[in-house]
């Protein structure tokens, strides 16, 4: 075989630029960029690479782990079909990569990561920034990323590139089985030059499969289906994932079945669908859940089921539910001991609808639930509703204000705090991309970098990162990211003054907001410096964050008002360049407007406590805990 004389960073770049997806005749590059942050320990090998190849579009990220969140947004958006990757130098820089990457697999979103490593050589030990291990010679702080990888290899020597480069790819590529894929790169190995085969570098095309369900078990599901009296479908991010929107628009209208959501599924159909009851769970609405309580066949389709979505085991209360589960891997097709149904989503959906022809649900089950939906409509409108349009917004009229100016062509992306339980029970979604919550790892800082790789995946299309001032706290660097690559996003921040999510929980397992309040302490720390007691109940800290966002070179509105709100956010949607709209939110639960969870979430309780408020919260602990079941 002919040969090419490259060091291996320059033969992994050109490697990548040849990888292509493939799925339903559309093709498109598998890793379409790369964010990187140079250092010692990836400058000489991967910097230069990129400078010498020129095939890889290079973006220049502020945070590891915030270049990760933005490569996930990215490939979410591109339903995994396409893929960033993400370089970084040794030692602080590579374990910053871990968070991101935990998200990335939880989330079963693939990411490409090249953290340089330590001398594969070992020339000087210990070489700067190299965590030494008595008892192991081989262990690098890279071996940190190894739990939360789909894959992970350490290339010691130029040749073992070869095989670890197409693992990487086959990994990024399969829908059962993708996630963050990890290639540690020694920084003398990346420099070092070797002679490829030219059959490394030719265009590599990684079809995207679209399994269908086994006949046996297609036949199993359509008896368990037909059997139902009260069967309710939950949408998961599966079906975003395969396209299969629109084969489960056609179950549901073939058959009534009523269709919930999870965070990742929510939008699987739009709002005003007939057979849409909303988000399920802890955070779903009351319409789905009182279906879930009462539902004797629950249909999973590319849902994961964690505890916000089963309200940790006490929602599905039918004595005789039953559980199938259509999901590409049969790892969570079996969960909640399902009948499986091992397929792809799509695939799977329009098997059932074609062996289903002619099954429909009874005509009341259909009336009550639209009736349920009708009332749950009319609970959100209450919400949205703002009486005084010159009084402070309370968050979900925010939402209100956010809902009546975009259309289907908006994507709103969020992750943590209070903001995905409103979303999550008041968002009217439109199309199926537009509602981008990250609720599987439910990780703060990740709205702002995820938004970024959004817009990149979706031009021209008016993307929003919804924040608290908690999350923006945790991660606004890629503010600037976003300034300099022009990427117009559109920040909210919603100011209410500390963790109001966990602020809330801390009040209901008796811990009382303990902790959670941006506000000063008192009585005031003493001179030397230690805290001498007390609680966060002062004023709130005089801590501007517009005034932040401003300076990372963001143009800031602030609102201060309903009506203020309305107008700074339909010039943010008419913005061109990175815009914030900043807004003290009112926080009282009296005001919030807010409807209640609907269902339970197990934060264990202190089981002894002298304060009469854990000991009541335990009470309540212990009731809504006897109702947990195990299905088997």
């Amino acid at each position: 075989m002919s040969g090419r004389t490259l060091t291996v960073a320059q033969a992994l770049v050109r490697f990548l630029a040849c990888q292509y997806t493939e799925r339903d005749g559309r093709r498109q590059r598998l890793v379409a960029a790369m964010w990187g942050i140079f250092g010692h320990g990836n400058v000489a090998g991967i910097g230069q690479a990129l400078l010498e190849s020129g095939e890889m579009p290079f973006v220049q990220g502020r945070n590891e782990q915030a270049m990760v969140h933005a490569a996930v947004g990215y490939a979410r958006q591109s339903n995994r079909l396409s893929a960033h990757a993400v370089t970084t130098s040794v030692g602080p820089g590579a374990t910053n990569l871990v968070t991101g990457a935990a998200l990335a697999t939880v989330n079963r979103l693939p990411v490409l990561l090249l953290p340089g490593d330590v001398f594969a050589t070992r020339p000087a030990d210990p070489v700067l920034q190299q965590l030494e291990v008595p008892y192991a010679g081989d262990v690098s702080v890279n071996d940190c990323l190894r739990p939360v990888s789909a894959y992970f290899d350490r290339i010691t020597r130029p040749e073992a590139l070869v095989p670890a480069a197409l693992a990487a790819a086959r990994v990024l590529a399969d829908p059962a089985a993708t996630g963050a894929v990890t290639l540690a790169l020694p920084q003398d190995v990346q420099a070092e030059a070797y002679d490829w085969p030219e059959e490394f570098f030719a265009e590599r095309v990684w079809h995207v499969r679209r399994p269908r369900p086994d006949p046996a078990e297609l036949a199993a599901a359509v008896l368990a289906v037909r059997s139902a009296r009260r069967p309710l479908l939950v949408a998961g991010g599966g079906v975003h994932h395969s396209g299969a929107e629109g084969a489960l628009r056609a179950l549901a209208e073939a058959t009534g079945i009523p269709v919930a959501s999870t965070q990742a599924g929510k939008g699987s159909l739009p709002y005003d669908h007939p057979a849409d009851v909303g988000g399920i769970g802890h955070t779903g609405t009351a319409t789905a859940d009182e279906l879930a309580g009462t539902a004797d066949l629950v249909i999973g389709v590319g849902s994961r089921y964690t505890d916000f979505t089963t309200a940790s085991s006490t929602l599905f209360a039918h004595p005789g539910v039953r559980f199938l589960n259509l999901n590409i891997t049969g790892f969570d097709a079996h969960k909640l001991a399902a009948l499986p149904l091992v397929a792809d989503a799509r695939a799977g959906l329009e098997a059932l609808t074609g062996a289903l022809r002619g099954h429909r649900v009874e005509h009341g089950y259909e009336s009550r639930y639209a009736d349920a939906k009708e009332r749950w409509e009319h609970r959100v409108d209450a919400a949205y509703d703002a009486p005084d349009e010159n009084a402070r917004p309370t968050q979900p009229q925010l939402l209100g204000a956010l809902d009546r100016l975009v259309t289907g062509d908006d994507i709103v992306v969020n992750a943590a705090g209070s903001l995905p339980g409103d979303l999550h029970k008041l968002w009217r979604t439109r199309s199926p991309d537009q509602y981008h919550v990250e609720y599987g790892y439910s990780c703060m800082g990740y709205e702002i970098p995820a938004a970024i790789g959004v817009a990149m995946a979706a031009p021209g299309r008016p993307v929003w990162a919804l924040v608290g001032d908690g999350t923006y706290l945790m991660n606004p660097t890629e503010i600037v990211t976003a300034v300099q690559e022009n990427v117009p996003i559109r920040l909210v921040i919603v100011q209410n003054h500390g963790y109001a999510s966990i602020g809330g929980l801390s009040e209901a397992v008796g811990a009382e907001r303990f902790g959670t309040a941006y506000r000063h302490r008192e009585p005031a720390p003493s001179r030397t410096g230690r805290p001498q007691g007390g609680a966060y109940t002062g004023a709130p800290l005089p801590v501007d964050l517009a005034a932040n966002a401003a300076s990372l070179g963001m143009r800031v509105i602030r609102a201060s008002t309903v009506r203020d709100l309305r107008e700074a956010l339909a010039e943010a949607r008419a913005a061109d360049r990175p815009t914030c709209v900043y807004a003290e939110t009112e926080t009282a639960d009296t005001v919030s407007g807010a409807p209640p969870a609907q269902a339970w979430w197990d934060v264990p309780v202190a089981e002894t406590a002298t304060r009469p408020s854990a000991v009541k919260a335990r009470e309540e602990y212990d009731r809504q805990a006897a109702a947990r079941r195990r299905h088997l």
